[in-house]
């Protein structure tokens, strides 16, 4: 019984770790604010370990929530929740995110100014540009006008050796930190179907599959994301357990080939029947009966609230129900 009871009081704590992946807000945002506006407010276990609160992470949420829709940490992160909750009925329509130059460094609304802030490390100017972009368009405008046009950039400045293996890092995680913040209140809205999202062993990229998660997201489609590299049998089995409407699975271009296809057909044989599959990224193989590539985002989109409304997809666009 009191091994019970202590079970039920360490779940109500989380790490620093474990409270950045329920909120989507990277861990060093998480200590800088700790440091700057005393939230989140750790406790130390008796062991000297710090754990924080499981009721930080709705609070944390619309955090983000706030900064996605264009306002500043420092407006948002030591507000009452009154005040926050004020904030965010008033941001129906996003606020302008000004970006002031900084000497030396040109505009960010341009890719080679995305670049400099990207060998500089300058993740804050590089998220502030990506608000900019995000408080002034449509999501599947924003992806596919502003952040798919810099990914390219980045694979292309990485091969020709004009940026290290650290610089990409940096911005796919600054990258995924962004995008996980602005799907996640969209997830809490979202009452459609579940879609799980996964990539096959051996792919190892992420951002794609982020970026289709936020469109699906914002098409009303719950999302269940579980990462990269993740077993064709375990796939098959958490969409079985949790009655998963579909399964989204990304491909890059360095997993282009037969072997990408053999694993999907693998995979769609492990689903169950009811279950759709659907691939995209730059590696998919094309559609095939029972697995659907889809070849953009804004195509991503239209199936998504399709599905999201409970319709069935077109010919060609997977199973009918």
């Amino acid at each position: 019984m009191a091994g019970k009871q202590r079970e039920e009081e360490d779940g109500a704590w989380l790490s620093i770790g474990a409270l950045s992946r329920a909120t989507g807000i990277a861990v060093e945002t998480l200590r800088t604010w700790e440091s700057r506006y005393g939230f989140p407010l750790p406790e130390r276990k008796p062991s000297g370990h710090r754990v924080y609160p499981v009721s930080a992470v709705p609070r944390l949420r619309r955090v983000a929530q706030a900064l996605a829709l264009g306002h500043r940490a420092g407006q948002v992160v030591g507000a009452s929740d009154d005040a926050l909750d004020r904030l965010l009925e008033t941001s129906a329509a996003p606020p302008p995110v000004n970006t002031p130059a900084t000497p030396g460094l040109p505009p960010v609304e341009d890719l080679a100014g995305q670049l400099k802030l990207i060998r500089a490390f300058d993740g804050e100017r590089l998220s502030r540009s990506f608000l900019s972009d995000w408080a002034r368009m449509g999501p599947v405008e924003f992806l596919e006008t502003s952040i798919a046009p810099l990914v390219h950039a980045v694979g292309d400045a990485w091969s020709q050796g004009n940026i290290e293996i650290r610089h990409e890092h940096f911005f796919a995680e600054r990258l995924g930190d962004l995008l996980r913040s602005l799907r996640m209140p969209r997830d809490e809205r979202a009452t459609g179907p579940l879609i799980a999202f996964a990539t096959l062993p051996g792919e190892a990229h992420s951002l794609g599959l982020q970026m289709a998660a936020l469109v699906l997201a914002t098409a009303g489609c719950r999302v269940l994301f579980v990462g990269t590299e993740m077993p064709i049998p375990q796939i098959a089995s958490l969409a079985k357990d949790l009655s998963a409407r579909a399964v989204a699975i990304s491909v890059s271009s360095s997993s282009k080939g037969s072997s990408t296809a053999t694993a999907l057909r693998r995979l769609r044989d492990a689903l169950p029947r009811r279950t759709l599959l659907i691939t995209g990224g730059e590696g998919a193989p094309p559609s095939r009966p029972g697995i659907d590539s889809i070849g953009s985002l804004r195509e991503l989109d239209a199936w998504g609230r399709r599905i999201a409304a409970g319709l069935p997809v077109a010919p060609g666009n997977g199973p009918r129900a």
